[in-house]
């Protein structure tokens, strides 16, 4: 026979981390603990009635706060949950309602969802996590999902511990991930809940912006990415909002540095990148006041450039690579043109490009060749719909003309008050992977090149 979810819990205590917590069942009207989980109290410990019991939970609770779980008895999934009770009068209040519906309770300590950490559900080989919120967000849009392996890894990356979700494969856990040990044995992973016999094989969609890569700001999510897939990533150091600074990467061979900032989503050149170290809190202040775009901002070890560049996946499947010779700041920008590369150069762009494809599907990155390696600096989802003369396809009604030396942030402010049903007719050339191409493409407007007679 199943075992219940309190039973569940008490077992899991002996081997995992997990919230403190007196459980209830509903026999003859009246509420009867069966299990319970409270530090310096011996194993399930009986209380005198539920009064103390959650009087001595609340008082041990890292956050003096407890939540209310309910459930049947012959159903795995959880019926409500009530989130951040502060008192024992408002807990009581939510027993005694959901018990008349004859529930079995659950009332575990609150463990704040908003310290920097992640909650979300291990399955098979599957994990998908988000921050701000409990395991539940995987019912909501948005969640990271990511091959087990591949997002252990990410968040051991992260937060500097490894999370302690090792189970047997039909397991599915409900966990949480926090920078501070919480919870029954003071550890830095709580697992929550935990069903046997769940399906297996469920595929990761490894897509971003996601709400974890905006936790981090989606250059850090793409570039951890691409760490763990195996291809250079330069030493990047993040220094983020919400989380403590973290290291990841290869040495280059290079003492200088990048400054990079790394908004939630992708910004085409609208925030600093610049070569030399700036004062990250300085570069926040003056860059993003009240905090709502950049999430972090990344010391990153320089390349050697002999060539710079980005690749793309085009409208067909097919792989567009640009480049030139030395930095590709200027380039990116729309300020320098594409060269021709050597083919040396492109052979092993092409065979990054490969592996990463082979994983995620169309991608884009942009890259800096040493003479010998290509280092992958910024990585994307997604194709592009751009081929040699349009960089976005579609019908215009009326085409404003944009002189590509006027620079992106002449662009961005004429993106913003173009009328609908207008097009950009880009004078010169601009790369089909440069900064300009990547602003037009993110504006859905439609745009084509003209080159200057």
């Amino acid at each position: 026979m199943a075992l219940h979810k309190d039973e569940i819990l008490n077992s899991l205590a002996a081997t995992a981390n997990i919230a403190q917590f007196v459980a209830f069942r509903p026999v003859g009207g009246r509420l009867v603990q069966s299990y319970c989980r409270i530090s310096g109290f011996e194993e399930n410990h009986r209380f005198q009635d539920a009064t103390e019991a959650i009087t001595a939970l609340l008082g041990r609770s890292s956050d003096r706060m407890v939540n209310v779980r309910s459930y049947e008895p012959n159903s795995p999934r959880s019926r409500e949950f009530v989130y951040g009770l502060q008192t024992v009068e408002e807990a009581l209040a939510v027993l005694d309602r959901l018990a008349a519906e004859d529930l079995h309770l659950i009332v575990n300590e609150t463990i704040d969802i908003h310290d920097g950490g992640v909650s979300g559900v291990v399955q098979g080989q599957l994990i998908e996590f988000a921050p701000d919120d409990t395991p539940r967000c995987v019912e909501k849009p948005g969640a990271a999902s990511l091959p087990l392996a591949l997002g252990l890894n990410i968040l051991r990356t992260v937060y500097g511990f490894s999370a302690e979700l090792s189970f047997a494969q039909n397991a599915r856990i409900e966990f949480s991930v926090h920078p501070r040990p919480r919870g029954y044995h003071q550890r830095h992973t709580i697992v929550w809940e935990l069903e046997w016999d769940a399906p297996g094989f469920l595929p990761a969609g490894l897509l971003w912006p996601n709400r974890f890569s905006r936790h981090l700001g989606d250059k850090v999510f793409g570039l951890l990415v691409a760490n763990e897939l195996g291809v250079p990533v330069p030493r990047t150091t993040v220094i983020g909002r919400r989380i403590a600074p973290f290291t990841f990467g290869r040495d280059t061979g290079s003492a200088e540095v990048w400054t990079r900032t790394a908004p939630t989503e992708p910004q085409p050149g609208l925030y600093t990148t610049v070569k030399g170290w700036l004062d990250p809190f300085s570069l926040l202040s003056s860059e993003d006041p009240d905090g709502s775009n950049i999430r972090s901002v990344l010391c990153q070890s320089a390349v050697r450039a002999q060539f710079s560049g980005a690749a793309v996946t085009g409208p067909k499947g097919e792989i567009i690579i640009e480049g030139r010779k030395g930095e590709g700041d200027q380039f990116m920008l729309g300020l320098q043109l594409p060269e021709k590369l050597p083919a040396f150069v492109v052979e092993n762009v092409t065979a990054i490009y490969a592996v990463l494809a082979s994983r995620l599907g169309p991608v884009r990155f942009e890259w800096v060749h040493d003479g010998d390696v290509v280092w992958i600096v910024q990585l994307h989802c997604g194709a592009t719909g751009s081929t040699a003369d349009v960089i976005v396809p579609g019908h215009a009604d009326t085409w404003v003309e944009f002189d590509s030396s006027a620079g992106l942030e002449t662009l961005r402010r004429m993106l913003a008050s173009m009328p609908d049903r207008h097009g950009v007719l880009v004078i010169g050339r601009v790369g089909l992977t440069s900064h300009v191409a990547d602003l037009l493409r993110k504006k859905n407007r439609p745009a084509k090149l003209k080159s200057n007679p």
